[in-house]
């Protein structure tokens, strides 16, 4: 027998969580067709890859992007690709491109994600030949897919398509009959076409960008109980996936969103929710994560919470960030999109203390820490006041609030003040703690969105060197096998999709990992421009020694660091239809 590749020598994992081994593997016609300890005839094979001191893994599985938009102009998604991950998933958190127009779509990203709204309207505009799920399955097939793609119907795009965003956007107005059976008809449709389910939002700090609408949050927050109830029946209907993020400052909504889970009289509904997180702003939250989780399931229950198995630091230039958005001197900050607007409101002294009394509130739920002093300078035209925080500049100028310090140099320098924070998932007990709870699930990295603000592409190397660190440590708080199971077949097969497994028969989607490079490298950042994007820079993760090689249908698409020649030209990934392994 003839392969086209062998991968030789290596610890291979099948993605179950069972023992791993060392074994030789022969790729065949973009599948496996040998896994053996026995050594392979080379003769006539393409290509032998000696995978010694080595790990094989199934390539990793990204259940939370919003690639959306990057994949029409650029779909080899190499960001993700290059760090082991062979599958995303796309729509989520209400956002996706297959019904709402360009100019919809623009105010729907643009600020919420942000992705330069003028980018999202041409890449639209440009690429669009769709009008219903089934055509954008088929359209996306066309692309030379770096990664397997699947996808969530996004709730704000059925709504905002069918009833326009000015109407979809308004407290006071229900969809009428007509239209509540057409996006009952709409959602239907995108689930036979495959779609693993529908993404919704209550989060009320995502708004919308553009004139229109400008500073209302997203078309599924509008929606009330009653449409989500016959939207979410369809998808128990047809044990579909309900992704979701709840009101964090509503306990009603957070209570409605987890119990939806519920089977009680009903077909329970496979929920993921947003997100578990040790946030430093409430950290007694992360301890009720895991018992709402275990009291949902223990009760009949399908649910799981998503969690980003790594620190959240983010970036920002000036204040344009999200978590600005949570409160209302933040937001209206952000309204203005005219700068020097902008910077006239951050003058005002009475923006100011406003601004002063929301940050120094102790008060309701938050994410945002609120901490100036827990905010690092690290670049800015003024070099004096790099690697200090804002609390620090506030004090060296004579005691000055940091709200003021922060406002001040925000207003002199703008988007040339650069600065970060880590919002949560600080403490690393914690992170174990959260990756080792079978009711979270590992992803949430955002790839494809905040390209200025945030970098996790590399989410998952840097889930398996704790895991590898706390082994050697003599400390283990999971296998090897139990984490790359986390991080692959075990999402693989909560999706229902045809992803995360490595064994005989099965699509040759792996990543070869040294674990000799799992170490400092996976925490630095770099900028790499976004041709899509006007060149827009990046943040973004390099750590070329520490994978090896990926394969993705049996085709090595990255190796020593770069990208081969079949990566973006062929179409080495595929649409992965829920239910079709």
């Amino acid at each position: 027998m003839s392969y086209d590749t062998i991968i030789k020598n290596g610890r291979w994992f099948d993605g179950t969580g069972g023992a791993s081994a060392i074994r030789n593997l022969g790729l065949r016609g973009g599948r496996v067709v040998a896994v053996t300890s026995e050594a392979l005839d080379e003769d006539g094979c393409g290509e032998v890859v000696d995978a010694s001191g080595q790990w094989v893994l199934p390539g990793m599985v990204d259940i939370h992007t919003h690639y959306d938009i990057e994949v029409l102009r650029g779909p080899a998604l190499a960001e993700s690709v290059r760090h082991g991950v062979t599958t995303v998933l796309l729509g989520s958190c209400s956002l996706s491109t297959v019904h709402v127009d360009a100019t919809t779509a623009g105010d729907i990203f643009g600020r919420v994600e942000a992705i330069p709204r003028r980018h999202v309207i041409e890449a639209i505009s440009e690429k669009k030949t769709w009008n219903t799920a089934r055509e954008y399955v088929a359209a996306l097939e066309e692309l030379p897919l770096g990664p397997n793609v699947a996808a969530f119907i996004g709730h704000s795009d059925i709504r905002g398509a069918e009833m326009g965003l000015d109407r979809a956007t308004r407290g006071d107005i229900r969809p009428t009959a007509a239209e509540m059976t057409s996006m009952e008809a709409t959602l239907t449709e995108a689930l036979d076409a495959g779609f693993v389910g529908m993404s919704a939002q209550q989060l009320r700090f995502d708004k919308l960008d553009g004139d229109l609408c400008r500073s209302r949050t997203l078309p599924s927050t509008y929606a009330k109980a009653r449409e989500r109830r016959r939207l979410n029946a369809i998808l128990r209907r047809r044990r579909r996936v309900l992704q979701a993020g709840p009101d964090i400052t509503s306990p009603r909504s957070i209570i409605a969103m987890t119990s939806s889970t519920l089977g009680i009289g009903r077909r329970r509904l496979k929920t993921s929710l947003l997100s578990a997180a040790d946030l430093k702003a409430n950290p007694f939250l992360v301890y009720l994560m895991g018992a709402i989780s275990r009291v949902l399931n223990g009760l009949g229950g399908d649910f799981r919470w998503q969690h980003l198995p790594v620190p959240f630091e983010v970036y920002a230039d000036g204040i344009d960030l999200v978590i600005f958005e949570e409160f209302g001197s933040g937001a209206a900050a952000l309204h203005l999109s005219d700068q020097v607007e902008r910077n006239a409101l951050m003058r005002n002294e009475k923006y100011r203390r406003e601004f002063r009394k929301q940050y120094d509130s102790k008060f309701g739920m938050r994410v945002w820490h609120r901490d100036f002093f827990d905010a690092e300078i690290v670049d800015c035209p003024d070099d004096t006041v790099i690697g200090k925080t804002f609390g620090q500049v506030g004090q060296d100028r004579g005691g000055v609030h940091p709200v003021d310090a922060f406002l001040d140099l925000v207003v002199e320098y703008g988007t040339k003040l650069r600065w970060r924070t880590t919002i949560s998932n600080h403490r690393p007990e914690f992170l174990a703690k959260l990756g080792a709870d079978p009711g979270v699930q590992l992803g949430f990295s955002d790839a494809g969105a905040h390209l200025r603000n945030m970098a996790f592409y590399n989410f998952g190397l840097r889930f398996l060197r704790r895991v590898h660190d706390a082994e050697r440590a003599g400390c283990p708080f999971m296998t090897i096998e139990q984490a790359v199971h986390r991080l692959t077949g075990e999402l693989g097969d909560w999706y229902d999709i045809d992803a995360g497994r490595l064994r005989e028969g099965g699509r040759a989607d792996i990543v070869i990992i040294d674990p000799a490079h799992l170490d400092e490298s996976l925490d630095s950042y770099a900028e790499c421009p976004v041709p899509q994007f006007d060149n827009l820079p990046r943040m973004v993760n390099r750590n070329d020694d520490t994978v090896t090689a990926v394969f993705i249908g049996g085709q090595r698409v990255f190796g020593d660091g770069e990208p081969t020649a079949a990566l973006g030209n062929t179409k080495t990934g595929r649409f992965l239809r829920a239910g079709a392994k």
